[in-house]
């Protein structure tokens, strides 16, 4: 019988593909601060969000794995939630991806290097990892085209939007109220 650090059995199957995805993260993550004796390590936590079955506002199609809402920009608000929805999204994946680079490195570098060189592990690792820390700051690029469309918008359309907010919010004015004396 299969136990957990708990001594209670794991709700799920350990090894199925689709519920038991990161099952063995912390048990890898375990070995790798075990392997490095002294070393600092970082914690780490993972979360799993299930959205498949997630109810969707409106109706709307399912795209991109719902971290982005459809591309409907019908109003300013609209462009805003988008652009505010990706700078988020592109924000949390490149935190978690150089996160992700920098674990990379770690792993690899303890690997031994097969010509016995002193540092060759680790200079392979960096090579590797260098390329996972690339995506990330190209996520972090992203976030801040996705903060910079929405600037330029609301420059570039500012007299259609300031027409349209003008019209719609009169400044209410204080009403005097001549019976309260």
């Amino acid at each position: 019988m299969v136990q957990n650090s708990n001594g209670q059995r794991p709700r799920g199957p350990v090894n199925d593909p689709k519920t038991g995805k990161f099952a063995n993260a912390g048990a890898a993550a375990g070995g790798f601060v075990g392997a490095h004796g002294g070393s600092l390590v970082p914690p780490i936590n993972v979360t799993v969000n299930n959205t498949k079955n997630a109810a969707r506002a409106g109706g709307s199609r399912p795209h991109a794995e719902a971290l982005l809402p459809s591309p409907e920009f019908t109003s300013p608000a609209q462009v805003r939630n988008y652009c505010n929805t990706l700078r988020a999204a592109a924000v949390t994946l490149s935190i978690e991806v150089a996160m992700g680079a920098e674990i990379l490195k770690g792993v690899l570098s303890a690997v031994p290097d097969p010509e016995g060189r002193a540092f060759g592990s680790r200079i392979r690792a960096r090579k590797v990892a260098r390329k996972m820390q690339r995506s990330a700051d190209a996520l972090r690029d992203a976030a801040k085209n996705a903060a910079a469309t929405y600037s330029t918008f609301q420059q570039e359309f500012e007299e259609e939007i300031n027409r349209v907010r003008h019209r719609a919010r009169k400044p209410q004015q204080p009403v005097m109220n001549w019976a309260q004396q």
